[in-house]
């Protein structure tokens, strides 16, 4: 006999745009919202009984009309509030996990001034959020952001590794560091100015970035991780993920001229992987 083991289905890519308009000021946000149930639907796998599915059109509806009713400012309290409205309205749904992304629009600055209406967008970093709600009362939120680029000039090396007959690199005190950097991180509990948390974490870990002596991605990836997690105790654990893009110092040589680390090649691919969790002891 074969049974159904575990299942999920919900809506996938919800584009949402929202802005909140008081007097003369306006504040924009841009997410993606993905829905996803989980609950009694055997029968719709087994027998091809839709009775208790609720389709996944009605899920993007249920997004739109909810984002219009919603005091939410963040991802995160607006996450919280469409599982529970999923969780109120289906007692066949034992948990909804609701994930979101955002695109960051900044108020346009000219003169030195922000404009009240107009807005920019500028790099690729998205923030990113994960809230799982079970009908037992368990609520999960996981908050980060994904694709933050940065580069350090100086304070960076790479030494004293694996080599073998295969290893071309050469050894540098002085090398070029730069990552696209993803961070996701749990919260101790829930009642958490997220925006504002966010914030305080991004600034810590961008602080250590910029100011570790590293000795490999791996060293700095570790130093960024420990320092926001001693500074911040609401957080439970931290997942950092830190490709090292490579940059190739050329070899002028053959031109008669010198290369004093100033001229390098960016390579895009391939690119070196290092990700780790870090948690606290005890």
């Amino acid at each position: 006999m074969v049974t159904v083991a575990e299942n999920k289905y919900g809506k996938s890519r919800v584009r949402l745009v929202k802005v909140r308009r008081k007097d003369g000021w306006h504040d924009l946000h841009e997410w993606t919202v993905e829905v996803l149930l989980q609950g009694d639907f055997d029968s719709c796998f087994v027998a091809g009984d839709n009775s208790k599915i609720l389709p996944t059109d009605t899920m993007k509806n249920t997004v739109y009309s909810l984002a219009r009713d919603s005091s939410a400012d963040c991802m995160e309290d607006f996450g919280k509030e469409l599982a529970e409205f999923f969780l109120d309205h289906n007692p066949q749904v034992s948990g909804a996990d609701i994930s979101i992304s955002e695109k960051m629009w900044d108020h346009l600055k000219s003169n030195g001034h922000p404009q009240p209406t107009t807005f920019i967008q500028s790099g690729g970093e998205i923030q990113t959020a994960t809230i799982t709600r079970t009908r037992a009362g368990n609520l999960t939120v996981t908050s980060g952001f994904a694709d933050l680029v940065v580069m350090k000039t100086a304070k960076s090396a790479f030494e004293g590794y694996v080599q073998d007959s295969l290893t071309t690199l050469q050894p540098s005190q002085d090398r070029l560091l730069g990552t696209a950097l993803s961070a996701k991180w749990t919260y101790g509990g829930t009642l958490v100015d997220f925006a504002a948390f966010r914030a305080q974490a991004r600034e810590i870990l961008l602080t250590a970035f910029a100011e570790h002596d590293s000795k490999s991605v791996q060293h700095t990836l570790y130093a960024m991780g420990k320092a926001v997690l001693e500074q911040l105790p609401e957080m439970d654990d931290i997942e950092l993920t830190m490709p090292n893009k490579h940059y190739l110092l050329v070899d002028l040589s053959r031109f008669g001229q010198d290369n004093p680390n100033e001229i390098f090649v960016p390579i895009d691919e391939p690119h070196g992987t290092i990700q780790a969790r870090l948690r606290r002891q005890g």
